[in-house]
Parts: C-alpha cells; sequence; structure tokens
C-alpha cells in the first residue's frame, strides 16, 4: 500500500490534551465526504449542486417499482484511493447492505451503505495540534473504516410561510463516510483531525469538499471521563459543516455534560444540534444504535470483488501524498518545516510553488518561498481567493524573482511590480513583468559612476548628517542611505549605495 505519511508519527503522550475541569474529554467523528463523481453511486443523474429543486433525481433515486441500481464504478475508484492515502486495510471483497430508516427526504424507506463488510478497513492519518502555536505537538488518529454509501435527500425549512420542501436532488449522490477511532481529547485535535482529511480527499482529487455545500461535513461524538474511568455517555453532535462550528459546538457539549455530572445529573445518549447563536447544543432526538436500524444485504447488489490489477492501476495513479511531499521540500530544497507545511496545504498551492522553482532553480527555492508565503497568499487571501484564482501565473511570478536576482528590480522596486502584475497589468505572457519593467521605468540603476555621483552629491548637501556618522551615530548612515534613495527614485542598488557610502565616509 501507499504510505499516507513519510516517516511514522508516534502519539506525544506528555504533550496530549490537558483535563477540562478535572475530565477527560474523549471525541470521534463521522465524516460525510462526496465524491465527485458525474453520476450519482448507483443511477445516471447528475450531481452538479445548486441546480433546481428536484430536478437531478431520476426513477432509480426514487425507488420507483422496478428499478435496480447499478454501481457506479468512479466512486469505487475513489474510495479505495482514500483508503491508499490513509495506509489502510482495503476491502477486496466488499457489499452493500440496507439501512431502514424513515424520513421525508429517503424515499426509499432505507439507505444503501456499507455494514459488514466496508471498503475500507482499519488506517490512520497523522495530525499536527496547535499547529505553528506554543505546545505544537503531532499525532497519529486511528480511522477504524470508510464505506461507501448514498447521501439522501434534502428538507428544506421556510420560515415564511411555515413550511418544508423535500429537494432530492442530493438523493444518491456517492459518500465515503469516514469513521476514526475515539482518538481526541480536545476541540483542537478534532480540528485538526478534520482538516487533515479534508486535506487528503481534496489532495488525491476524489471531493471538492466544500463545506458551506455540504460535500463535506463531520458529525462529533463527544463524551467525557474521569481519567482511568469507563469510557462516558457520548452525545453526536450532527451535520458540522465548518471548522469554526466544530470547534464551538464540541466546546460547548463538553461544558454541557461536565455541567450535568457536576450538577447531580446522568448524560443521556443523543443527537444534538449545535446552535452558533447561542453556542449551545439541543436535543435533537434519541441516538440510535445499528440494531435500530435492521442492517441486512441489499439483495439487488452483488458483492463487489477488487482484483489485483485494478489496485495496481489506482496506486500508480495516486499523487505524491501531502506528508511526503512536505519532507521532500524539506530535504530536497533546504525549506523549513514551517515553510514547507504553509506550500502544501493544497495540491494546486504545492504544485503552484514547484512551478515557480522549476523557473528560478533549486537555489532560490527559499525566495520563491517567501514570495508565494508572504506576499502572494497575503493579496489572495484579502481577495478572498484560492491559488487556483491567482491573476499572477507561476511563470510570471518566477520572472519577479529571477529580475530581482539579475539586478534589475531591487526589493522595493519588485513590489512595485508585483502590484502591477496582480491588477492584470503587463498581459497574461511570461514578458508580463519585463512589459511593467519598461512601462512603469522600474529598472534598478547599477551604473557604479552614476550611483557613487548622486553618493557625493548627497554628502556634500548632509554635512550635519556626516558629522553625526562619524561621531558614532549610526542612524546617520541610514538616513543619508535613505536620502540616495530618494535621489535615485527608489531606483539605486541598495547593496551599491551602502558599499560606496561606507568606502567614501571611511576615506
Amino acid at each position: 500500500m501507499t504510505s499516507q505519511t513519510a516517516t511514522p508519527v508516534t502519539n506525544d503522550t506528555a504533550r496530549q490534551a490537558p483535563l477540562v475541569d478535572g475530565y477527560e474529554v474523549v471525541i470521534g467523528i463521522e465524516i460525510h465526504c462526496q465524491l465527485n463523481t458525474d453520476s450519482k453511486i448507483f443511477s445516471d443523474a447528475p450531481t452538479a449542486f445548486g441546480q433546481a429543486p428536484n430536478t437531478q433525481a431520476n426513477l432509480v433515486d426514487l425507488a420507483m417499482p422496478g428499478t435496480l441500481p447499478v454501481l457506479n464504478h468512479a466512486a469505487v475508484e475513489k474510495a479505495l484511493k482514500f483508503g491508499m492515502g490513509i495506509d489502510a486495510e482495503l476491502g477486496t471483497i466488499n457489499a452493500f447492505d440496507r439501512k431502514n430508516y424513515f424520513y421525508p427526504d429517503l424515499p426509499k424507506g432505507y439507505q444503501i451503505s456499507q455494514m459488514q463488510q466496508p471498503i475500507v478497513g482499519r488506517g490512520h492519518i497523522d495530525i499536527v495540534v496547535n499547529e505553528g502555536e506554543k505546545g505544537e505537538y503531532a499525532k497519529r488518529i486511528g480511522i477504524t473504516r470508510a464505506h461507501l454509501e448514498e447521501d439522501a435527500g434534502k428538507s428544506v425549512h421556510d420560515a415564511v410561510p411555515q413550511m418544508t420542501g423535500i429537494d432530492l436532488n442530493r438523493a444518491g449522490t456517492p459518500l465515503i463516510e469516514i469513521v476514526s477511532e475515539p482518538d481526541m481529547r480536545s476541540a483542537a485535535e478534532a480540528v485538526a483531525y478534520v482538516r487533515a482529511v479534508h486535506q487528503l480527499v481534496t489532495w488525491l482529487g476524489i471531493s471538492d469538499a466544500i463545506m458551506a455545500e455540504g460535500s463535506f461535513r463531520a458529525d462529533c461524538n463527544v463524551s467525557v471521563r474521569k481519567p482511568n474511568a469507563p469510557l462516558g455517555i457520548r452525545n453526536e453532535l450532527k451535520n458540522l459543516n465548518s471548522f469554526r462550528f466544530i470547534e464551538q459546538a464540541i466546546n460547548a457539549e463538553i461544558e454541557r455534560q461536565i455541567d450535568v455530572i457536576e450538577d447531580g445529573g446522568k448524560v443521556e445518549q443523543a443527537t444534538r444540534l449545535y446552535d452558533p447563536a447561542t453556542n449551545t447544543t439541543r436535543a435533537m432526538r434519541t441516538k440510535e444504535e445499528a440494531n435500530d436500524y435492521r442492517y441486512f444485504p441489499d439483495p439487488d447488489l452483488l458483492p463487489v470483488h477488487i482484483d489485483e490489477a485494478t489496485l495496481t492501476n489506482i496506486r500508480a495513479s495516486l499523487p505524491e501524498l501531502p506528508t511526503a511531499r512536505r519532507a521532500r521540500l524539506q530535504t530536497d530544497l533546504g525549506l523549513p518545516e514551517y515553510d514547507s507545511r504553509i506550500l502544501t496545504a493544497s495540491r494546486a498551492l504545492a504544485d503552484y510553488f514547484e512551478q515557480v522553482v522549476a523557473h528560478v532553480g533549486d537555489a532560490h527555492a527559499k525566495t520563491a518561498a517567501n514570495w508565494v508565503m508572504g506576499d502572494l497568499l497575503g493579496a489572495l487571501n484579502k481577495q478572498e481567493q484560492t491559488i487556483e484564482q491567482s491573476p499572477i501565473r507561476a511563470a510570471q511570478l518566477a520572472k519577479l524573482i529571477e529580475r530581482i536576482n539579475d539586478n534589475t528590480l531591487s526589493g522595493k522596486l519588485a513590489k512595485q511590480a508585483f502590484a502591477a502584475l496582480l491588477a492584470g497589468e503587463g498581459g497574461d505572457g511570461d514578458d508580463a513583468v519585463d512589459i511593467i519593467i519598461a512601462d512603469k521605468g522600474l529598472k534598478q540603476e547599477t551604473d557604479v559612476g552614476a550611483i557613487q555621483a548622486m553618493v557625493e552629491d548627497v554628502l556634500k548637501n548632509n554635512q550635519a548628517m556626516v558629522d553625526e556618522y562619524k561621531s558614532g551615530k549610526q542612524k546617520a548612515f541610514n538616513g543619508l542611505v535613505g536620502q540616495v534613495m530618494k535621489a535615485s527614485k527608489g531606483k539605486a542598488n541598495p547593496a551599491q549605495v551602502n558599499a560606496l557610502l561606507t568606502q567614501l565616509l571611511d576615506n
């Protein structure tokens, strides 16, 4: 199998999450991740988001009499990719079951899922908690299983008039449900875990994982106990669709359960909803157990047998995984660990960075990292854009760095050229930077004679600063540098200015 990690991660037990008011928190998470197939898992109905209600559900999705499900092979391949990404046991023989329950948005009266024989078995994913902060630590989270299933429809509640409608567009959309071990001990660990899974599924290209659209949502099972006591009664926080809400909901539920116990009460097992307006959780329904759903094998779907040739082809199609790529950026390019983490936040960002490096050379990888992480990501974040939406192509940013390296641009002039690139000036070609430099007259002055003339003129007209420098005041030197740069309109090569000033002042 393809390993998700470059090196093993062991849990740092000395740096685990602290107790909360004397209680240990235990968290397990079920993530529902929509697979980005063109059609549904058992029908040829489309899966595009945002279409008019009930326009993307066909007779199979509606379970009309006489219809039969047909398995979408693309969903199987994407689930296997995830299993390989978490270094999991793969269910080369897996089967589908019927999960029976009644709800208005489930027209069949049952959901096709996998209970006894899931496609993905035990695996793991490594997380970094409190990343970039004091107290940062690594931890390995076990994944119990990931199984294929179909999504249900959606109930749409309107306040005015008070009514509920059913939209079945989502019914039959392929999901993998990713079930973790109860290995997390704080909201911070839970968020780090969900972020890691989110990064992996988008990196593998098996899901767009847009939380606002419901294609990636988490159910968090939370319980508390005294240290070394048996596991407490868990409550499930349903359908959390943002990292912020996951953290807030878990912390609110921890506080609620501790309050119940400290007041002499008993935590009852239930499914709960989080209300961000009040930062509280409220009971939705009594928590069901597996036997409540009366699982039985789906008689319309045969078991799925996956041969070794299929596994070999899928393994060959896997990209270099995030942790392995992070390690390579540190080893091959000499980047600090922090830089490598930022640059591998998404596969698209890592690809962009390496495209820049391919142009400027490995020796300038750190400079490329600084420009990508600082100026580019900063500008994109302000505009609420992703790297895929960047108006500056990798080749253009590389050309900017090259013009710094060959002394065409100073650091200050490069910032001006970058701003022009960001605004779309210079056109879409690789020569956009050179066009901007020519149009705006940004070429750095490197002629020694011209710079020396400016330096001599500044020294002549700023005798007071010269005297201060000679009396030992270093700040006066910086003032003289500023005067030369002002005289050159920011175009003089700073290194040459410093060298010439030092030479003339010392003489």
